[in-house]
């Protein structure tokens, strides 16, 4: 069996310790971080690599940037979604490892919020999730497993989050926002809770404001997308939800598929 979680750390830094309990308990084999808001060469590499990780990581100073560990060494890291040259933002790492026989393609994303959505980071947004789209349907042509894998800012369905109305306008719950999501679906890719857990309310983020983890007042917005080939070999998917109750949490937990590899 291999484990393959996605988290949105919301700075390794300030997690750290979080993060370091986090993967001694949970045990993953690959783990996809985003918003790790640190440069590579600032990377608290060392305290992790001595838990038997390989760390790879495309960061920026004090914003985005997104990391693979892993306890397989990567064949292959390639870093930035590819389609925009003057794209400088750290959202986007991809590892190729290898199990037996079998080549797996992981992808740490980090797309863009959107938010003011009357800004230029609402098109930012459209135009990363256009390019995402012509990039996994390139990998797609591979015939190999492929976990798309992070926080997507996107809010899919109604029942992926606890208050539709308060999301109304919000870049990650409009229609133009979800169609999007859609689309990048529509090419072949299955969400991977929703293929094992059907229409059940999860969530896997709670705002620091108004009590919201408190209230369980939460969005879905941590995905992972799978190839048929990675569908196929899908066995379950845990939404992590205790490590929200930690001290100094994130305001995302961790999301963790295990594979039949």
């Amino acid at each position: 069996m291999l484990k393959i979680s996605t988290w949105n750390i919301n700075g390794v830094k300030a997690r750290l310790e979080n993060l370091v309990q986090w993967l001694k308990d949970s045990n993953p084999d690959i783990v996809c971080l985003q918003e790790i808001k640190s440069v590579d060469e600032a990377f608290p590499r060392g305290e992790i690599e001595s838990l038997g990780y390989n760390v790879e990581t495309h960061g920026q100073k004090g914003f985005n940037g997104v990391a693979l560990l892993s306890k397989l060494r990567p064949d292959e890291v390639s870093r930035g979604l590819p389609g925009d040259e003057t794209d400088e933002q750290s959202r986007f790492i991809e590892g190729v490892f290898t199990i037996g026989p079998q080549a797996i393609r992981v992808v740490s994303l980090y797309l863009p919020n959107g938010n003011p959505v009357e800004t230029e980071k609402y098109p930012y947004k459209l135009r990363w999730m256009e390019r995402l789209k012509r990039h996994a349907a390139e990998r797609l042509k591979l015939e190999e497993p492929l976990i798309l894998a992070g926080d997507y800012n996107v809010i899919p369905e109604p029942v992926d989050c606890a208050d539709p109305a308060l999301w109304a306008n919000d870049a990650l719950f409009l229609p133009q926002t979800r169609a999007a999501f859609q689309d990048i679906e529509n090419i072949g890719l299955v969400d991977a809770l929703r293929a094992v857990n059907g229409d059940a309310k999860v969530y896997t983020f709670w705002d620091y404001q108004a009590g919201a983890w408190q209230k369980n007042n939460g969005i879905r917005i941590d995905h992972l997308l799978l190839s048929p080939e990675a569908a196929d070999r899908l066995v379950t998917v845990e939404v992590e939800k205790h490590v929200r109750a930690w001290e100094k949490p994130s305001d995302h937990v961790p999301v963790t598929g295990t594979f039949n590899f």
